[in-house]
């Protein structure tokens, strides 16, 4: 090999190097050898490899060079090469000071060998350790990220399933602390934009703010942010009489706390960012917050300001009363006390976490337990069998999801006045004062949003939330009938469409309704 080509082969290597890494340096080198080349540890196991020839056996090369390294790290050589009848497989180590034990380049190329090989593999040896030493950095931080990611996404699962005391113990090797009491936000990025709105997130709250990568929603982060964060957006907002544009404030002259300054600042910041933020709540009833903060992200869509706050509503949970509790506990019971069959099966607190996560997510559940769709599938089917209740329909839904919340609000009272039985069915339950009193509340915007309002989600509540069913009875289109839907959205502030839904509420209320005018 002349100099000159020498030294434009080096040349290219660490252009190479520089602009596609390691990849393009062993596809450089499996081409000039019109073979094989890889790293491979000092056991002979093959970290990355290419070939630079489609006819060439790919796997019989990869055992060749496998078997070579292996020779390299017992001998404790500088080099080494193993030949055969067709091939030879050339080896070198990317680090001459691990004693062999670090990463070895091997080429395996037919015979006879193009000249100059040994000489090109030797200049490569450099750059490809340098790309391998920065690439090996790089995975290593993208597997630090990766775990601390999904440790903050078991903190937020546990936090969503009442599981506190275990949730603090998680967050301790992380940070920040869990606060309490708190906000709940939930910002919506463009693609792309999720990391730099995180990391713009921890600035504007001083790393106060417990930031969580939504594992259902790729868009979506979720802020848990102390309740008396400050947080003021760098550019100046403009405001009107009657507060900051979009936060539902009831005044111009106070100063927005938690999360309505963090959300504020985040949506005044980042451009196409929305941000839904939830009462102030105790860190127990994260999940409630949650769901909240995504009521208010479905309102926030279509205002100005791209941000809102949860309005004021009551807990369904909190108006049941003592009879309530006790036929929530009485539904629950053979769930809570199932015992596997096998030790490998789902016990009581995983089908319970599972249910509340599928009603919560939908389909999307699998993304939020990791667990794939068939065992999704086996699982409820399982919880329905226990309860004898059928999960395909709304109303048992609606049961599910409402005994799940009164369990998670263990303040509720179980005794009642003479009254230690509990209720025979939900209807009962639904009948109460106070079941009715919030019912109204809750259809009072039904009735603001229009003619077609009720008579739309009574007919899609009644078709299952199934937009195709419904079109056929309304007797509009498919497109018609998720327009109107959009526009209810808007108009009651709760999320729809979307999960999680507000049609849970929404049927309790219309039976609730029902019932005291039948």
């Amino acid at each position: 090999m002349h100099a000159r080509e020498r030294a434009d082969d080096v040349l290219l290597m660490y252009r190479l190097a520089r602009s596609g890494g390691s990849p393009e340096l062993l596809r450089r080198l499996a081409q000039r050898a019109e073979g094989w080349a890889g790293i491979l540890d000092g056991d002979g196991t093959v970290l990355q490899a290419v070939a630079g020839n489609a006819r060439w056996p790919g796997h019989e090369a990869a055992g060749l060079a496998a078997r070579a390294a292996r020779e390299l790290t017992a001998r404790a050589a500088g080099s080494y090469s193993l030949d055969t009848d067709a091939c030879a497989a050339l080896l070198l180590p990317l680090d001459r000071t691990a004693e062999n034990h670090g990463p070895v380049l091997a080429l395996v190329a037919p015979k006879p060998l193009p000249g100059g090989l040994s000489t090109l593999m030797a200049d490569a040896v450099m750059p490809l350790a340098l790309s391998w030493a920065s690439e090996s950095v790089e995975r290593k931080r993208r597997r630090v990220d990766l775990a601390e990611s999904r440790g903050r996404e078991a903190v937020l699962h546990l936090l969503m399933t009442g599981q506190l005391s275990i949730a603090h113990q998680v967050a301790g090797a992380l940070r920040p602390k869990l606060p309490d009491p708190v906000r709940v936000c939930v910002v919506e990025c463009s693609g792309g934009q999720r990391d730099e709105v995180a990391r713009i997130c921890t600035d504007l709250s001083g790393g106060r703010t417990w930031i969580v990568r939504c594992p259902v929603y790729a868009r979506h982060l979720i802020l848990i942010v102390p309740a008396e964060e400050k947080a003021e957006p760098e550019t100046e907002r403009e405001e009107g009489p009657d507060g900051p544009e979009g936060t539902g404030a009831p005044g111009g002259t106070e100063e927005p706390e938690g999360g309505c300054a963090l959300g504020l600042a985040v949506a005044g910041i980042v451009e196409d960012c929305v941000v839904g933020v939830s009462e102030e709540v105790r860190l127990p009833d994260t999940a409630t917050a949650y769901q909240q903060a995504f009521h208010a992200l479905a309102v926030a869509r279509g205002l100005p300001g791209r941000h809102a706050v949860f309005g004021t509503a009551p807990e369904p949970a909190l108006v049941v009363g003592a009879a309530g509790a006790r036929w929530a506990d009485a539904l629950l019971a053979p769930l809570l006390s199932h015992l596997p069959r096998r030790s490998q099966d789902p016990g009581s607190q995983e089908l319970s976490a599972t249910v509340a996560s599928w009603l919560a997510f939908s389909s999307h559940a699998t993304q939020h337990l990791k667990i794939h769709r068939n065992t999704l599938a086996a699982r409820l089917k399982l919880v329905g069998e226990l309860l004898g209740l059928d999960l395909n329909r709304v109303s048992d839904q609606a049961a599910v999801d409402l005994a799940l919340r009164i369990r998670a609000t263990p303040a509720l009272p179980r005794t009642g006045p003479g009254d230690a039985a509990p209720p025979r069915d939900l209807d009962t339950v639904l009948r109460a004062p106070g079941v009715q009193d919030w019912a109204v509340q809750q259809l009072r915007l039904v009735g603001l949003a229009g003619p077609t309002a009720e008579e739309t989600l009574r007919t899609w509540l009644r078709c299952e939330a199934q937009l195709g069913p419904a079109a056929a009875e309304l007797g509009i289109s498919v497109p018609g009938t998720r327009k109107r839907l959009t526009r209810l959205e808007a108009q009651l502030c709760r999320s729809l469409l979307q999960t999680p839904s507000a049609r849970y509420d929404l049927w309790l209320a219309f039976r609730a309704v029902d019932l005291a005018a039948a």
